[in-house]
């Protein structure tokens, strides 16, 4: 719990905390004086002066309108010191999804939990600031009305409200224990109702309950101990919030013989039933409630956003060529897979192609490659060592994807291209955006400092964009999964052309011929096989890539020429940006 507590007061910003405060103040003011104007009141009133209890009365009133103009302005304040909350909040998951390379259950926690954490301390906030406010009222009232009174209600309010404070720890290890004892059975019940059927064949009825009975056990044991946290909160309110009365009432014949007068006493009641008590209930019932729930939901989501400190193998990778052995990978453990026994070599000049029909595994390679995806069966490595097993700053240092829908965000142009290479000068972002053919856009955009809003670019638009960055990328190996689909065939050809030209490796995950005859080698996945390649020697051995080149080019259409470097070799061009060392 001390966990969640640090992050709540880390990210409160200190000056709507401090306004909050501030507007608080006002608020102290009727609960301060509606003690001390029943006393009087009741005094006056009983002595005969009437207008003198009015008057108390009115005051009363007025303090009344005085703590409500405070009231307003906290709720106007309540949003400035939530939302950053929020915010840091949703930072943390995001990085976490990010840093651990997977965003499995992050939409979740962003849309549903994310929003719990946020109402509960919204409430709690309120809550707990009201509670502040009626304890500093009520004492300030009742040292102002009469300091015996407050020697004798204080103490037990505050020995029942730090009670209730330390049950709260015990009562939020217990909802935890709770939780984890309604997933483990509806685990071993899940397990059990999907196999009901063998088990009935197998009369196996009696291991199916032992199976079962243990984590049933364990969640009835949880719910006695939360049902034992519940009356002990019950004992901590008597203590706190009705032993005060007691202690007032059985002392009254004390007080008056030290002069109390019975306004007074029933001044010091009305403190009591009227403050102390709804303060100390509300607090508790909140604490309990909302409380857990939020160092609950927040504590679950800190441990899922937690990116995990991944240290590197003995070795660093040497280079970027790729290695696939027996390879295999299935979205699942019963799904048919979608490669396997797959064998790939890159090496690190290589320009390899990957082509075969859709849904066939290129993109699913492409994720494997670049450690988006771990490998169901075999190896990957990436310069001799696992994707997986590299630092995420290192895995970005050594390969760059461009995915089929181009990721842009709202910022200037120059953010949106350097952001994998934030150090670039202006003259290798130019020469990146000449080199891929994205200077016009970024021209027509407004220059590298215009700010750039994704909704209001093409699909073609934002893959230039994206290609210009991985362009301009340190990683040596590029990937290109279909990262030009949107762009017409003379676009394509520019960039994939200076992708050539790049020091590196290249793989392309092609849509069009063009692309695959651009490559010295080209992969044809076809399900059950894969085979590499020449464009000619597969037209000759692979009858799938021979149905997709006529397929690409249509019925009694020869394929494209496309001009490629002597003896299959990746050309050098002058002016070529080198990756960063």
């Amino acid at each position: 719990m001390r966990r969640e507590l640090k992050f709540a007061v880390t990210a409160v910003r200190r000056r709507p905390a401090l306004l909050l405060a501030a507007w608080s103040v006002p608020e102290i003011l009727p609960t301060a004086c509606y003690g001390l104007a029943v006393a009087h009141a009741a005094d006056a009133f009983l002595g005969g002066r009437v207008e003198t209890g009015l008057a108390w009365l009115g005051g009363l009133l007025t303090a009344a309108v005085l703590g409500a103009v405070g009231a307003r302005q906290v709720y106007r304040r309540l949003g400035d010191l939530v939302e950053p909350v929020r915010d840091d909040l949703v930072g943390k998951v995001v990085s976490g999804a990010l840093g651990n390379a997977c965003g499995d259950g992050a939409v979740a926690r962003l849309n549903r939990q994310v929003e719990i954490v946020r109402d509960t301390f919204a409430g709690l906030v309120l809550v707990v600031r009201s509670f502040v406010v009626t304890v500093v009222g009520v004492v300030t009232g009742l040292l102002s009305l009469a300091p015996l009174v407050a020697a004798l209600v204080v103490p037990p309010f505050l020995v029942g409200f730090l009670l209730s404070f330390g049950v709260l720890g015990l009562a939020a290890a217990r909802v935890r224990a709770s939780l984890r004892a309604d997933e483990e059975l509806a685990t071993s019940a899940g397990m059990v109702f999907g196999g009901v059927r063998d088990v009935n064949a197998t009369g196996a009825e009696g291991f199916a309950a032992g199976l079962v009975g243990v984590p049933i056990a364990a969640q009835a044991a949880a719910e006695r101990s939360l049902a034992k946290v519940a009356a002990l909160r019950t004992l901590c309110f008597a203590v706190g919030g009705w032993l005060p009365l007691v202690v007032l009432l059985a002392a009254a014949p004390w007080l008056t013989d030290r002069g109390v007068s019975t306004g007074t006493l029933l001044g010091g009641m009305t403190y009591v039933l009227l403050g102390l008590q709804p303060a100390l209930s509300t607090v508790m019932s909140a604490l309990g409630d909302s409380g857990l729930r939020f160092v609950v939901t927040l504590g679950r989501v800190l441990d899922m956003s937690e990116v995990p400190e991944r240290r590197p193998l003995g070795r660093m990778p040497t280079g970027h060529h790729v290695r696939l052995r027996k390879v295999g990978f299935a979205y699942g453990p019963g799904a048919t897979p979608v490669l396997h026994d797959l064998d790939l070599v890159v090496e690190e000049t290589d320009h390899l192609a990957v082509v075969g029909p859709s849904g066939i595994g290129k993109s699913t390679l492409a994720g494997l490659i670049c450690g988006l995806l771990p490998p169901t069966d075999g190896k990957v490595l990436l310069g001799g060592v696992p994707p997986s097993a590299l630092l995420p700053t290192d895995l970005a240092e050594t390969r760059v994807l461009i995915p089929q829908e181009a990721y842009v965000f709202t910022g200037t142009v120059l953010e949106n291209l350097t952001y994998l290479r934030p150090g670039a000068t202006p003259a290798l972002v130019r020469a990146a955006s000449e080199a891929v053919g994205a200077a016009e856009l970024v021209d027509r955009l407004g220059g590298p400092q215009a700010v750039v809003r994704p909704s209001e670019l093409s699909a073609g638009e934002r893959q230039l964009l994206a290609l210009a960055r991985a362009y301009l990328s340190p990683a040596p190996l590029a990937v290109l999964d279909e990262a030009t689909c949107h762009l017409d065939p003379e676009a394509e050809r520019i960039a994939e052309e200076a992708f050539a030209r790049r020091p590196g490796s290249l793989i392309v995950i092609a849509h069009r011929i063009s692309s695959a005859l651009r490559a010295p080698r080209i992969l044809v996945l076809d399900g059950s096989r894969a085979v590499s390649g020449s464009h000619q020697s597969l037209l000759a051995t692979s009858p799938l890539y021979a149905d997709l080149v006529g397929h690409w080019n249509g019925p009694g259409e020869r394929p494209e020429r496309v001009q490629q470097p002597p003896g299959g070799q990746r050309r050098p061009a002058d002016g070529q940006i080198q990756p960063a060392s």
